[in-house]
């Protein structure tokens, strides 16, 4: 059994992935701001820890990762079109939880991020989604520089659609959609397959089930 730290905790993404690691002999721990979220969250199957990640130090996010075996980065600015979140959040939180991990001597680590983010975007492009794309294209860049056993999850446009358990992963995709429940399912299957580690895939909808589309990435 693994104890999985989970920053972001009680995102979309997150609370999908939680019950997928308790099926699969994990112990979830969901790190959220505040303790409100905790009756939700352990009714689905997770240990909750405080972490508010726009307001620690590194050596907050090594304490909240005390214990732990992997970190996943699930953590987002949300749709609200604050630019300055995305950069407190979406980079910011990355930024603190490689320093916190790397404190706490927490080598594995599997991030969530975003298709397409080191393509250049178009000058006319909305200030927030440049800040969106920067931030996570930064955060890349710095955990693969790391030296943890990083992997980089980059999904296309989420939807809320029922998992279907297939989907195309590789390291560059054509653009589409992919529901929550599968880059859920996806991150679960990484934490558990040694062989994805220094892997950066895109990931969306497809026809190949979750475990061969990961196996067949790292072959």
């Amino acid at each position: 059994m693994s104890r999985i730290a989970i920053v972001g905790g009680n995102g979309q993404i997150a609370r999908l992935l939680h019950p997928l690691l308790v099926q699969a002999g994990h112990t979830p721990v969901a790190l959220v701001r505040t303790a409100s979220y905790a009756p939700d969250l352990e009714a689905l199957g997770a240990e909750v820890g405080i972490l508010d990640i726009e307001n620690s130090r590194p050596e907050d996010y090594a304490t909240a990762f005390e214990g732990a075996d992997a970190v996943v980065f699930a953590a987002g600015g949300g749709p609200d079109g604050n630019a300055e979140r995305k950069r407190t959040v979406d980079l910011g939180g990355s930024l603190g939880s490689i320093a916190g991990a790397r404190q706490a001597g927490v080598e594995r680590f599997v991030q969530i991020s975003a298709i397409g983010v080191d393509q250049p975007v178009p000058d006319d492009t909305e200030p927030v989604w440049k800040e969106y794309v920067a931030a996570k294209r930064d955060a890349d860049k710095a955990l693969r520089a790391s030296g943890l056993h990083w992997t980089i999850i980059r999904p296309g446009r989420l939807t809320d659609d029922p998992p279907t358990g297939t989907v195309t992963l590789a390291p560059e995709v054509e653009r589409g959609d992919v529901t929550r429940g599968d880059v859920a399912a996806v991150v679960a299957t990484v934490l558990d397959e040694p062989t994805s580690v220094g892997h950066q895939w895109e990931l969306v909808g497809g026809s190949t089930a979750v475990v061969d589309a990961v196996r067949s990435a790292t072959a």
